[in-house]
This record gives structure tokens, sequence and C-alpha cells, in this order.
């Protein structure tokens, strides 16, 4: 596995994370797929797919160091540990959990827990996390939260998630936040079965490439 500093620093440059959450796994397969032709090296897989654990295994084997493999929704050290040992590099949670912080830390895996006020961010990067999920970001104002947590907390790499879209994630990067996690809104399923896949995958990578310009 790489080093923790190597997952870091490719998500500070790519400010970019798809999160697959699915009813079925193969639903998950098919929409990592979709987003790994769109050119989205981080990809979340959360807890929440059934057999999460077992896509994560088959898309680490398909797809190897292409892509930078993470696990969601994690909450608990035997998660994490699970999580690794499939292939996650990162590890997100909707909360914080000191005992899985330290977990990732000690398997190598970088850490982002889910913190909403400044008291739950301090308290997760006291307790060694290497960057903090805002969430659920929209629903406490959007980019003016980053950008209000931002003032008294500069130095905390802070991730915005929950409520984001293509459209609006540049808005979430000028706020200051270090990168986003785009979740629902990042495949249209409707629009895959209208106009195909090869239609969604442009439009992604279209975002993308405005996601890397604007920043």
């Amino acid at each position: 596995m790489p080093h923790r500093s190597d997952t870091l620093h490719e998500l500070e440059a790519t400010a970019l994370v798809a999160i697959v959450r699915a009813a079925s796994s193969e639903r998950a397969l098919r929409a990592t797929r979709l987003i790994h032709a769109s050119g989205i090296r981080l990809i979340e897989v959360t807890m929440t797919v059934p057999n999460a654990l077992g896509v994560l295994e088959e898309l680490a084997k398909a797809l190897g160091d292409d892509v930078t493999l993470g696990a969601g929704t994690v909450l608990d050290p035997e998660t994490v540990r699970a999580c690794v040992g499939a292939g996650a590099r990162f590890i997100v949670s909707p909360n914080f959990d000191p005992a899985t912080v330290e977990m990732a830390q000690s398997l190598g895996a970088v850490s982002m827990p889910g913190a909403l006020t400044p008291t739950e961010v301090v308290a997760a990067m006291r307790a060694g996390a290497d960057c903090v999920k805002v969430f659920p970001c929209s629903a406490v104002g959007g980019p003016s939260y980053v950008r209000a947590l931002r003032g008294p907390l500069p130095d905390v790499k802070l991730v915005a998630t929950g409520g984001v879209e293509l459209e609006n994630a540049v808005e979430y990067l000028k706020a200051g936040a270090t990168a986003v996690g785009l979740g629902g809104g990042l495949i249209d399923w409707g629009r895959v079965e209208r106009e195909g896949e090869q239609s969604v995958v442009e439009h992604i990578r279209r975002f993308v490439g405005a996601i890397a310009g604007g920043r």
C-alpha cells in the first residue's frame, strides 16, 4: 500500500472524491467503471453497499494502481481493518471516533472522519485525522460554511461532502475546501438509460476538467 502521505497528496492534487453508494454490488461496480472512465482517480465505496468488502476487493484486483480506493461509512476499528485488507487506502466516516482514526493510521490509511462544528473539527484533528469531512455541508450553508470554518482554522484540510454537486463543486474549493466528495449527483442513471454510458462519462469529464481548472 502507498504511504499515507502519497494518498493525501493525491487528494490535495485532484480535489475530488467520487462516493459510490448503490442498492446492489452490481450497480456499485458499474458506477465505479463509469467514474473511472471519467478520469476520477479517488473512489470511495460506502459500507452501505451490499457486499461492500467484496466490491472493494474486486475493484482493487481489476483497477490496481490506476485508482485509489477508499471505504466510506466506516464506524469502527474492526471495519477499518477489513476495508484496508480489501484494498482501501483512505477511510471515511460520517462521525468522529478516535479509535477508528487510530486504526486507520496504524494500518497506513488516510483517516477522514466526519465533523460539523468547530469543536468537532478540532477534536478530530487533535486525534490525528489527516483531514476532516464536513458533513452534511450543504445543510448548514454550503460554501459559506466552509469559508466560515476556514477563518479560525486555516490549516485544517476540509473535505466538503453532503449535497455537493458537479455544478457547485468549484464554489466549495474556492471557499477553502481541500477537496469535495461527490455522491448521488455524480451519475444520472436516467441519462445512462436514455443516452448511453459514454454520454454520462463525457458529462462528468467536462466537470472534472472545470474543477481542475477552477481552483
